[in-house]
């Protein structure tokens, strides 16, 4: 099963090789299979990538993350087709009834919450954690009473303060944003594996965004992020930091009696969503986890 994350963060080329990607540095080349890589972040922009490397990424729906100058990600290369039946899953999430489409948003918005309270409560923020978990039953159909925002602001200020709010200009925001952008690159690479269009979304319907199903989707597992951010950041987004970040997918979150890697969870999470979008299960029978 595909697990590795590769840095790329220095000048180099990329090609193809009997099913292995190959880095060539000037005093140096190096080889990864195919079959053992999840993801490509691309931490500079000296890199040279060969269009058979790129065809070979989307036959093995392996995600290629492109970062700006400031080392942030602002583009993935996914697969155009990522099922043999696409048109049919995209005329299927067409049909999607509103109903049905509220009901998993409030499912996604009561999972967040659930999980912000965890956190709070294994940091031994008790009165913020209790005021998160009153506020779970509150979550009606679609949010329409947007609970979501009221936990996030408790949420956000037992964990950086009272005075933080997240537009400020400060290295939290820098690592929160590096890792919710690898955290949506995830989510859509699950999406795209599956055949279905990301900017088709539940809740997020933003014209201008072009995930706005994973934006749905990615909600419950941004306490992950938030996580590592709380744990490892120091004075600055720095190379360390942004290398803890990327690998998110290989941390463990509580799922179906063990521990699984993170990415496994996604990937069961963002399945089981669209078989309660498709009415192929209930919503409640889409399937709790825990990020402690």
């Amino acid at each position: 099963m595909a697990f590795r994350t590769v840095f790329i963060e220095s000048p180099c080329r990329l090609s193809y090789k009997s099913g292995y990607l190959v880095v060539r540095k000037e005093d140096d080349t190096a080889k990864v299979h195919l079959s053992e890589i999840s993801t490509i972040i691309l931490q500079t922009r000296q890199v040279y990538i060969s269009a058979y490397l790129m065809a070979e990424l989307s036959n093995n729906k392996i995600s290629l993350v492109v970062s700006d100058s400031q080392h942030n990600p602002v583009g993935q290369y996914l697969p155009l087709y990522g099922a043999h039946n696409t048109s049919k899953r995209i005329a299927e999430q067409i049909a999607w009834g509103e109903p049905v489409k509220k009901r998993v948003w409030q499912k996604v918005v009561r999972q967040k919450i659930q999980a912000q309270a965890a956190f709070l409560a294994e940091r031994d923020y008790e009165k913020e954690a209790e005021a998160l978990k009153a506020i779970v039953p509150e979550v009606r159909s679609g949010d329409t009473t947007n609970r979501e925002a009221q936990a996030a602001r408790i949420y956000f200020a037992a964990l950086f303060g009272k005075e933080f709010t997240r537009d400020l200009d400060v290295p939290t925001n820098a690592a929160l944003n590096y890792g919710y952008a690898v955290l949506l690159s995830m989510v859509n690479r699950e999406i795209a594996a599956r055949g279905v269009l990301s900017q088709v979304g539940i809740c997020h319907r933003n014209e201008y965004n072009q995930f706005n199903l994973s934006c749905d989707l990615m909600e419950p597992f941004r306490v992950a992020v938030d996580r590592l951010v709380v744990d490892y950041l120091t004075v600055d987004l720095d190379v360390g930091m942004r290398r803890v970040l990327g690998d998110l997918g290989n941390t463990h979150a509580r799922y179906r009696d063990g521990s699984y890697r993170l990415a496994t969870v996604i990937s069961q999470y963002v399945q089981q969503c669209l078989n309660a979008l498709n009415k192929k299960i209930a919503v409640e029978d889409i399937e709790s986890f825990s990020l402690i």
